[in-house]
């Protein structure tokens, strides 16, 4: 249990059987009346926000998040098989639980996977990826206009923009934020 005085930004809560995260706090202490605390919390698992008040130094359920480092292995009917580095124990993560984010994995790639208990509620996935490119169109003679770009698809089947200069089978490196080209790798 923590205080709602001691909230902080990141932190996660269970609040009737629900995982939150505070993404946003304020302690409010009006001229008339009890102090409060007026909060933004984000589903973790269904990352629908709301708005919620508590009374300060109401008494609230923290949430214990374990972050563990297991290595990609396959995606087989809609469900990711991860592997224990340290002890070698498979584990399967259901697509939905990942999200969008399978896009970046390729086999063999270490993931930062979030649980709670021993349910996946997150992945914490890296800000760049070095992939390679599998089909684009090829960029044409005289077509070089600055700041021009193709789609090009990538070896886990995401599709991103690049510049035209980019060839199949060229490796590049992309922001898996805003899925958007940096640079060749």
């Amino acid at each position: 249990m923590v205080s709602t005085n001691n909230l902080k930004n990141g932190m996660t809560l269970d609040i009737g059987g629900e995982l939150w995260r505070v993404d946003h706090f304020q302690h409010v202490k009006p001229g008339k009346g009890g102090a409060f605390v007026r909060t933004t919390l984000k589903g973790v698992r269904t990352g629908k926000t709301v708005d919620r008040t508590f009374r300060a130094g109401e008494q609230v359920e923290q949430a214990i998040l374990e972050r563990r480092s297991l290595q990609y292995l396959y995606a087989e009917d809609g469900t990711l098989v991860f592997m224990d580095t340290e002890h070698f124990e498979q584990a399967y993560v259901p697509r939905s639980a990942v999200g969008d984010h399978v896009r970046w994995f390729t086999e063999g790639d270490v993931i930062e996977l979030v649980f709670h208990g021993d349910e996946v509620v997150g992945v914490e996935v890296p800000a760049s990826v070095a992939l390679t490119v599998t089909a684009t169109d090829p960029g044409l003679q005289g077509d070089r206009v600055s700041g021009a770009t193709k789609r090009a698809v990538l070896e886990t089947g995401a599709v991103v923009q690049v510049p035209l200069f980019i060839e199949e089978g060229e490796r590049v490196r992309v922001d898996t934020r805003s899925a958007s080209y940096i640079s060749r790798a």
